[in-house]
């Protein structure tokens, strides 16, 4: 068991002093992986900091590394202190968004199974400062983290000065929950040794050099996730639409009887999507191998739908995570967190044979998907995971509803503004209109397939039109390419605007 935490093995401060230690143009990398353990006190000590300085007309930014989106306390209230000048590989802050997009704060989309690696290589530069959250730590550097791991061994490692938030909201019994292994950078990597979903092989705790440790913070403070919505009748339609053809993916013993582990995207489809498949009574029993857990696989726990998770953080809303803490025994034996670099290793997931499901911000007549950048320039919030998942898993699905902007917009399209899964790495799309199966297609049969099975009937008459172009393996009339996006009240493909919102 760990040793209990003691105000004298560590220097404790309040998270004014421990900002104070952050200087103007150092690399600060922050714990936790969405709002799933974040940090929650030092980051908005910073921000204040970084105003009164900005106040005294002196300047004040950070490169700021973090696993994927945080908390509001991080890159919301940071970005509003105008305190980044760059960030990497995800976010879902609309004021950092905003200010990404406008130039002022540098940002490198990437997948999230390459952030550890870049990280390791020194490619993207040292770390001065690690902020991450831990439930408890031993004077000899043994730390128990909370809901959520990401990239937390690896940035702790690796910084040069480490500030812990203690949370004394998230219990000590969290001991046993967390799988914490990291891989030796190449040619030393061995084999990630996964084979079951519910496999451990590392340790219940990080361990950290102490002497790193410069500043404890404590806080109860739990996590603020964004609210989800109720789940629509499109997603639901989308959801059962994707039972519908995995189950007959394995009636047609593509699938094993078992079943395969499923992975699920975040979002508000998503976990309307889980909640459907959760609940759908022909569906059989699986597992969950994926980066996140959001409010509806829990249910799907406690009924016994979902035999056993594994994730890199809980993205639930404080009601599930408060009903997740107060069943720790039970918990235990169905759930496990590890960090990103596991949870997204291509390795893993082809070898458990995941069953990807992703969502789109538009999808293409030949299969291409844009994720992360509405009309090929301004971004969203990032690709995060779903690539690494897409390009190994045993069946790829991107679901999206068949439009957007109250049906203003077709999210089914020409070609996309911008491409994150190329059509070499996309099989099946679903909309509330069913299943594409792209598997083994030529490009005019895929682009077929999907305005009859994916696109709203209003807009098919359109993409079909699109399709009279023949020239070439893929017929691309590139001039033509981006005008059939958007309103269905225009008549010529030449006058419909591309989505801009």
């Amino acid at each position: 068991m760990l040793v209990n935490f003691s105000t004298h093995d560590f220097p404790e401060v309040s998270a004014e002093e421990a900002a104070s230690f952050i200087e103007n143009g150092q690399t600060v990398a922050v714990g936790g992986f969405t709002a799933a353990g974040s940090v929650k006190l030092v980051t908005r000590s910073l921000a204040e900091r970084a105003l009164e300085m900005h106040r005294n007309g002196q300047e004040f930014r950070v490169r700021l590394l973090a696993s994927a989106s945080t908390d509001a306390a991080v890159d919301e209230v940071l970005a509003a202190a105008e305190a980044i000048s760059y960030r990497v590989p995800y976010q879902g802050s609309r004021l950092l968004r905003q200010q990404i997009n406008q130039h002022c704060v540098e940002f490198a989309d990437m997948h999230l199974s390459h952030m550890v690696p870049l990280l390791k290589s020194g490619a993207l530069g040292p770390i001065d400062f690690a902020i991450f959250e831990a439930a408890a730590i031993s004077s000899d550097g043994r730390v128990l983290l909370t809901s959520g791991i990401g990239a937390i061994p690896t940035i702790a490692r690796m910084a040069r000065r480490i500030i812990v938030e203690l949370n004394a909201y998230h219990p000590p019994d969290l001991e046993g929950l967390h799988d914490i292994y990291e891989l030796d950078p190449p040619p030393r990597t061995r084999e990630v040794p996964i084979y079951r979903t519910s496999d451990r092989i590392g340790s219940t705790l990080m361990q950290i050099d102490p002497a790193r440790v410069v500043a404890v913070v404590r806080t109860d403070i739990p996590d603020n996730p964004p609210p989800l919505q109720p789940m629509d009748d499109i997603s639901r339609k989308i959801g059962e639409n994707i039972a519908q053809f995995l189950l007959s993916e394995r009636l047609a013993g593509r699938i094993p009887e078992k079943f395969l582990p499923l992975q699920a995207g975040v979002g508000n489809v998503s976990n309307a999507l889980m909640g459907t498949l959760c609940t759908d009574s022909a569906f059989p029993p699986f597992d969950m191998y994926s980066e996140l857990l959001q409010d509806t696989i829990f249910d799907g726990i406690e009924c016994g739908r979902v035999r056993f998770a594994s994730s890199s953080g809980l993205a639930v809303s404080p009601a599930i995570l408060r009903r997740i803490y107060d069943h720790l025994d039970e918990y235990h034996k169905k759930l496990v967190l590890r960090p990103m670099e596991i949870s997204n290793h291509p390795e893993v997931i082809r070898r458990l044979g995941v069953i990807g499901i992703n969502g789109a911000l538009e999808v293409d007549l030949w299969g291409n998907v844009n994720s992360t950048h509405v009309s090929g320039t301004q971004l969203v919030n990032g690709i995060g995971g779903s690539g690494d998942f897409s390009r190994n898993c045993a069946i790829s699905i991107f679901a999206t509803p068949s439009t957007a902007k109250n049906g203003k917009i077709s999210c089914i399209v020409p070609m996309c503004s911008h491409i994150d899964h190329t059509e070499h790495d996309t099989q099946i799309f679903v909309t509330e209109y069913g299943v594409a199966d792209l598997r083994g297609l030529c490009p005019s049969r895929r682009a077929k397939t999907i305005i009859e099975k994916c696109a709203h009937p209003d807009y098919r008459p359109l993409l079909y039109d699109f399709l009279k172009y023949d020239k070439g393996h893929i017929p691309i009339d590139i001039q033509r390419a981006f005008s059939c996006c958007g309103l269905k009240e225009s008549t010529s493909l030449n006058t419909i605007p591309c989505r801009s919102d």
